[in-house]
């Protein structure tokens, strides 16, 4: 069997996104870095895809456009989609299953096509996509070309610096239904709680916004949770400034811990302790991988990206 691109990163020691711009866009390269993966890939046997020809149609299907870390994977799509000169068509589903459902059958126009954290049943995306060349951000779908955020390492590391800090119960604000990350995000929390000896309570479903926070802050309070990690820095953000007016201050009272690292994580007062996910590298990594796809090659089922804890001033030691 070829080899595959994942094998030739990891044989030349480089990220899968390195290994693609060397054969994509090698200018982009350090002469020894594009030397070190063409070496693996000649040893490997590695038969680089030819890059398609003329400028193509991608359209990207996101579930909300007005949620900043879908405006990165874009912005990413964007920058590394514009190094051909391909055309960029959004659909914006509105965190609405008919209307993704809709917007991907329209996508079907296009050449390519790149889902971002599809909300629709694995099956029925893999029925809508059929054969047209796609690759699927932030959700695996066992058939379908992935790119993942890691869901594992960076929020294993935050429960286990809220243990380290002394928590004892932590509350897990979850994101809205159907969600394949935010699943995979609380598993992973309950995971590390359960080694760490820490109570997990899990909140109700809310939409992945500060008003989706905000609904989730009385009930965080009423757990008795001393921490509050959330499904992601919008979610950390309401659910601070709910509390807040509830007479709960962050962190002396309660340590919250978000996912993502949009910029504004970095901006507020306290700056939010956050787990970092490699949202533009995904978005471009995506585009890569789809146009290798367009050429006729078939790309790995699934690309992992790192993700890792940040922290900052929204966590403390429990109030004693």
């Amino acid at each position: 069997m070829a080899a595959n691109l994942t094998e030739v990163a990891r044989h030349a020691g480089v990220s899968i996104a390195t290994a693609s711009r060397a054969f994509g866009e090698p200018d982009r390269l350090a002469p020894a870095t594009l030397e070190r993966v063409r070496v693996a890939a000649a040893e490997l046997g590695y038969a680089a895809p030819q890059a398609p020809m003329g400028t193509r149609t991608i359209a990207v299907v996101v579930p909300d456009a007005a949620n900043p870390v879908y405006a990165t994977l874009l912005k990413a799509i964007q920058g590394q989609a514009w190094h051909g000169r391909h055309r960029i068509v959004l659909y914006d589903a509105d965190e609405d299953l008919r209307r993704e459902r809709e917007s991907i059958e329209l996508a079907m126009k296009a050449d390519g096509l790149v889902l971002c954290s599809p909300r629709l049943p694995e099956e029925e995306v893999l029925s809508l996509i059929g054969e047209t060349p796609h690759v699927v951000i932030n959700r695996l779908i066992p058939g379908a070309s992935c790119v993942i955020m890691d869901a594992d390492r960076g929020p294993s590391q935050a429960v286990e610096h809220l243990a380290a800090l002394g928590h004892a119960h932590i509350a897990y604000a979850s994101g809205p239904h159907g969600s394949w990350a935010d699943d995979q995000r609380a598993n992973t929390v309950a995971r590390a709680c359960e080694r760490f000896g820490i109570r997990l309570t899990r909140l109700s479903n809310h939409a992945a916004s500060i008003q989706g926070g905000r609904a989730n802050a009385a009930a965080a309070i009423a757990s008795g949770a001393t921490a509050v990690i959330a499904y992601n820095d919008l979610v950390a953000l309401g659910l601070e400034a709910g509390m807040g007016e509830l007479g709960r201050v962050c962190p002396d009272d309660v340590s919250i811990v978000g996912i993502d690292d949009i910029d504004l994580a970095g901006a507020v007062t306290p700056s939010l302790t956050t787990v970092r996910m490699p949202i533009g590298r995904s978005g471009a990594l995506a585009v890569d991988l789809l146009l290798q796809s367009m050429s006729g090659t078939t790309p790995d089922a699934a690309a992992v990206l790192p993700s890792e804890l940040i922290v900052r001033g929204s966590t403390a030691p429990p109030p004693a």
